[in-house]
């Protein structure tokens, strides 16, 4: 008997062990760009977001998000820029399609991409 339960538990513990942990209460996600959208549309919406409330100065040269130079990378940032600060005042994660919403956090070396409650 305990050997079947064993069975059966142990492939649901290791499902349930890949569900993002929550923090107070609520999932962490953060807003990134969709590799399959092309660089011009990415960049319309990056000038777009860095206009409106996102902090766009972590994505200038010399600045800790900088790095890797790449459209890709400096959408992600400024997308998910704008969309912590601006998710509780109606603000979402969508660009004209160019982003989505991960659990996965994209902070990388001394690039920290934040999340709010």
């Amino acid at each position: 008997m305990c050997l079947g339960l064993l069975r059966f538990l142990f492939p649901l513990i290791l499902i349930l062990g890949t569900i993002p942990r929550e923090s107070d209460g609520q999932f962490e996600d953060w807003c990134i760009a969709d590799e399959q959208t092309p660089d011009e549309e990415l960049q319309r919406a990056v000038d777009w977001a860095c206009r409106n409330g996102a902090d766009c100065s972590k994505i200038e040269v010399n600045q800790p998000c900088y790095l890797p130079n790449t459209v890709k990378d400096h959408a992600s940032f400024a997308f998910n820029s704008y969309f912590q600060k601006m998710k509780h005042k109606g603000g979402d994660c969508y660009f004209n399609a160019a982003a989505l919403l991960t659990a996965l956090d994209p902070s990388h070396g001394s690039c920290k991409f934040e999340v709010l409650p």
